[in-house]
């Protein structure tokens, strides 16, 4: 028997690969199918099941692709409705892998059709649980993302404290636990490190798995300081229902090299300019109007947040050779209308002698020195919850998450001094700025990281006035 994790930092995701006897499983894959096939080729085996734990909000699952390339079947826990072929799993039903079996465990409450799947060894011995968004490492998932209007997200909380406590806890201490995310996905509230742990150990540690933990306990927990989630997670639930375009496509489509004139034919006409480069470099010259989301951060998470529209078509300013990773990246999110990179990235748009636009960045300690001489109008973009914790005595929280509904509040005349935690989503909000028409803005390197070791960082509790 084989399992592994096939882990994705960007979007802190697990996919699963099982393999016994030439058979195989994978548990929710992303949208390419390339590593999936790939790795059943080199082992020799069949992929027989594409297990999914649920509908995901947060990325694009690759299993209609996968589908069609090998012949697998699609399996879902009860109540999914697609507009696809799937095998609709009933709680207790049994898989077979070659000498091991997969047994799958209805479990709703991050969402109806939420599904653990609990693979058993050649010998019958429970090994492990793969539990989706149902239970993760220090915490479990959210339970508002399947709100309907006759469900609340206190019914959905209480369904999952049931499933955790009469599908998953019965289980032995040392069954493995596999969730779908770690630390840094919008699923959870408070995820581990880890990507994976024993049964036993999060029984001790979990919050969420308290032997003496009422339901009304446990539903006000887990409901308690849920921010609202991204805009982009129902329209990836309706992509992962409905289907989607080939990935193949995708790419082909998002892989066409532009030359400077077509690129700014493109321009002209209104297309968002998406410049993936890293922030100290792209501040430094970028492509007027051009929006800064750095590869090397949250990349998909900010785009879903920021473009609205999952159709909105998408030009590219790429690191060298990173070209078809950005594209790649955005398809995982459902932003399949790239439409093409600019040949040559900004060296050519510069040496072209093209139009080019700045930002400039500071020192945490100039920041320092220009609050203390005067007033200035600094904006912390942080999360509300990062600004209560710490931040500068009169900075204006202004989150990067909901900017676009909030540009008005700001004066164009004005000059904005902007950080963030590291400087990242500093970069991000100072080109949306600048795109709308702010020119004064001025980011702080390095964010809160270096403003804390100044004396301009305060850290008791406040009740900010925060834009939301």
């Amino acid at each position: 028997m084989k399992v592994e994790q096939i882990y994705t930092g960007c979007l802190a995701e697990a996919a699963y690969y099982i393999e016994s006897n030439g058979e195989a499983a994978i548990i929710d894959p992303l949208r390419e199918t390339e590593p999936y096939t790939r790795k059943v080729a080199q082992h020799g085996a069949t992929l027989k099941y594409i297990f999914e734990t649920h509908f995901h909000a947060d990325f694009v699952s690759g299993h209609v692709d996968l589908a069609k390339k090998t012949g697998a079947t699609i399996v879902f826990g009860p109540e999914a409705k697609t507009s696809y072929d799937i095998y609709s799993a009933q709680d207790g039903d049994v898989f077979e892998i070659g000498k091991v079996k997969i047994k799958a465990l209805h479990t709703p409450g991050h969402t109806l059709e939420s599904t653990t799947y609990l693979l058993i060894d050649e010998e019958g011995k429970h090994h492990a649980i793969f539990s989706g968004d149902t239970l993760f490492i220090g915490d479990v998932g959210r339970p508002d993302l399947a709100v309907k209007s006759d469900l609340t997200k206190e019914d959905l909380a209480g369904m999952l404290f049931n499933s955790l406590r009469h599908k998953i806890m019965p289980l032995a201490d040392d069954v493995i636990v596999y969730p779908g995310h770690g630390a840094g996905s919008a699923c959870g509230k408070n995820m581990s490190d880890e990507t994976f742990d024993s049964l036993g150990n999060q029984k001790k540690t979990n919050y969420a798995l308290r032997a003496d933990m009422t339901k009304e306990e446990f539903v006000k927990e887990v409901t308690d300081g849920i921010l609202p989630p991204p805009q982009y997670f129902a329209k990836n639930v309706m992509l992962n229902k409905q289907g989607y375009e080939e990935v193949d496509e995708v790419l082909g489509r998002g892989m066409k090299a532009l030359s400077i004139e077509e690129f700014e034919t493109k321009k002209s006409e209104g297309v968002v300019i998406l410049d993936t480069r890293h922030e100290q470099i792209f501040n430094k010259g970028f492509v007027p109007g051009a929006i800064n989301i750095g590869l090397e951060g949250t990349f998909a998470v900010w785009v879903g947040t920021l473009i609205k529209n999952l159709n909105e078509p998408i030009m590219l300013v790429a690191p060298k050779g990173k070209e078809k990773e950005t594209v790649l990246r955005l398809a995982r999110v459902g932003y399949d209308n790239a439409i093409g990179y600019l040949k040559g990235g900004f060296d050519a748009w510069q040496t072209a002698n093209k139009p080019v636009d700045q930002i400039k960045s500071i020192e945490a300690t100039e920041l320092a020195t220009l609050n203390k001489s005067g007033n200035i109008n600094i904006l912390d973009v942080r999360k509300p919850t990062e600004y209560q914790s710490e931040r500068i005595v009169d900075a204006q929280n202004f989150p990067l998450d909901f900017i676009n509904g909030h540009l008005n509040d700001l004066d164009k005349e004005a000059t904005y001094y902007i950080h963030c935690a590291g400087g990242y989503r500093s970069m991000i909000t100072s080109s949306i700025l600048k795109k709308h028409g702010y020119p004064n803005v001025i980011e702080v390197k390095g964010g809160f990281r270096e403003i804390a070791k100044t004396d301009i960082a305060k850290t008791e509790y406040v009740c900010p006035s925060t834009l939301s």
